[in-house]
């Protein structure tokens, strides 16, 4: 996907694609839009169109409140602005972004304070081309945006592995002389932690460290991360260590780094040990904590602990994450353990998890490939029909549980109808696409869905290309696993542990042939 950036910045000249869901191949709507100088579009992606107003008007705008009041309050342009801002605040981007496109329709524009909270909100709910064409009109409007508002940009663009786009947001940034603050710093070191981008991180690291920006918490736990991804898990605990020489107490992001490191090298006694002390420390385990304890006894196979930690996660009065209960449904799944299943769903059901339950046992009807659930447009329906309004990650859970089976049209399905709700497909969604091709042996896909993110300006991950590699070598295109590596690492990803297993298979296949 390419964005304009017009007016001041000139970072671009291409007309952007509406979403990341033009498909190619796959047969999903494709709709343009094409920014004009100072423009933007509403909620539903169509022009708004600018009426020119009497110089009376323009002096004294008065607006109808635009929600069926029958109170026959108007609207000034002042309280108008105060009302936009105040759907931002409740979370009802929907209704502010209505309410800008009646006043757009007359001429007239946000104030400053007011494009803030649009962009903000449109960001935080991914839908960064109406925060980006309202950027361009705030730029036009020759608003200097501050601090908090670039991060809210590149916070939505790398949320979305838009990488290229974030990087001309810290040029923008450097022209307008507005400096990085702490927060800058961490939204790129999770991404670049994320991403695997090894160098990256360690220059965020020491641009902090240059600008006497503090390693707090955070930075560490990323650090502990990095290590973790790379092989070094023995370094990673080292820096413990170094956390308190440094004065810093372990908190519970640090916790949890700790534990996801034992956890992911086997170490699961440890993981619980470190987990007992962070709750003698007072530090109590969040939804993360949880997660982490029930997925990797999960992938060791210690299915009672999964679900004795499952159990007390909800004791707590935890929200269960569909995600860690996916990982539970496979495993029993695959040991027909259905009825294990169903009474877990029962117990939910007694905490007062309905909402909960429906999910949950849709899934189950996804991995049991038997049920009414197999359609995705019935799937999302039946969320909808219980009053639950299905979020970005909620669709990435679903289309990776029809994924996990090769359920690949089902998956593109889903990606269709979250863009039918307004959300723009991210990386990991693509990455979910991937995977799905791969499992069902349809490798030529798997790659052209990695064509498409390369064409349109999406920043692969290192989960990108692992999930490639592994797509050929289910494919027994084991030639095609080196290339695939070299452009990885020529891309900026460090490649992690599994992505240098399963070059060392393809390597060893390739040598015993020859």
């Amino acid at each position: 996907m390419k964005f304009t950036w017009e007016c001041m910045m000139h970072l671009t000249s291409s007309a952007p694609p509406l979403t990341h869901g033009s498909f190619f191949r796959l047969g999903l709507n494709q709709s343009h839009l094409k920014p004009l100088r100072c423009s933007r579009t509403d909620n539903n992606n169509s022009r708004v169109k600018q009426v020119a107003l009497t110089e009376s008007n323009k002096k004294t705008p008065i607006f109808k409140y635009p929600f069926g009041s029958n109170s026959g309050q108007e609207l000034s342009a002042e309280l108008h602005n105060q009302t936009i801002q105040g759907f931002c605040k409740i979370g009802d981007v929907d209704k502010a972004m209505k309410l800008v496109a009646q006043l757009e329709a007359l001429g007239f524009h946000p104030n400053s304070i007011s494009y803030c909270f649009l962009i903000e909100s449109l960001g935080s709910v991914g839908r960064t081309l109406e925060a980006d064409a309202l950027f361009q009109e705030m730029m036009c409007r020759r608003f200097k945006p501050r601090i908090r508002l670039f991060n809210a940009l590149l916070k939505g663009f790398l949320r979305k592995g838009l990488l290229g786009l974030a990087v001309k947001v810290l040029v923008v940034m450097d022209q307008m002389g507005v400096c990085k603050n702490q927060e800058t710093h961490e939204i790129l070191l999770d991404y670049y932690v994320n991403a695997g981008r090894l160098e990256d991180t360690w220059m965020v690291v020491n641009e902090m460290k240059k600008n006497g920006i503090p390693l707090n918490s955070f930075v560490y736990s990323k650090v502990i991360c990095l290590y973790r991804d790379n092989g070094m898990w023995r370094k990673a605990i080292g820096l413990v260590e170094e956390i308190r020489e440094k004065g810093i107490s372990l908190d519970r992001q640090i916790y949890n780094s700790i534990i996801d490191t034992f956890g992911k090298y086997g170490e699961l006694g440890e993981a619980l040990e470190v987990f007992e002390k962070m709750k003698q420390e007072s530090v109590r385990p969040d939804i993360t904590t949880w997660n982490s304890l029930i997925r990797w006894h999960c992938k060791a196979g210690d299915l009672t602990m999964a679900l004795e930690l499952f159990t007390e996660m909800q004791e707590q009065g935890l929200y269960p994450d569909p995600k860690i209960f996916m990982s539970l449904i496979s495993r029993l799944g695959e040991l027909g353990k259905w009825n294990v299943i169903k009474k877990n769903f029962e117990n939910m059901k007694c905490r007062g998890r309905q909402e909960v339950g429906t999910i949950y046992a849709i899934l189950v009807d996804i991995y049991g490939q038997y049920g009414r659930f197999q359609d995705a447009e019935n799937c999302i329906s039946a969320l909808k029909s219980e009053g639950f309004v299905p979020s970005a990650s909620m669709f990435c859970v679903l289309a990776n549980a029809y994924a996990q089976q090769g359920f690949c049209e089902q998956t593109v399905k889903v990606l269709q109808l979250m863009e039918a709700e307004g959300i723009e497909p991210n990386i990991i969604m693509l990455n979910v696409l991937i995977n799905a091709f791969g499992i069902a042996g349809r490798h030529e896909e798997a790659l052209s869905i990695y064509q498409h993110i390369r064409e349109n300006d999406i920043s692969p991950d290192v989960v990108t290309y692992s999930t490639l590699m592994k797509a050929f070598i289910r494919a027994k295109k084991f030639d095609k696993v080196p290339e695939i590596y070299e452009e990885m690492e020529s891309y900026g990803c460090t490649p992690d542990r599994k992505a240098r297993q399963m070059l060392q298979t393809a390597l060893m296949v390739l040598e015993q042939r020859h």
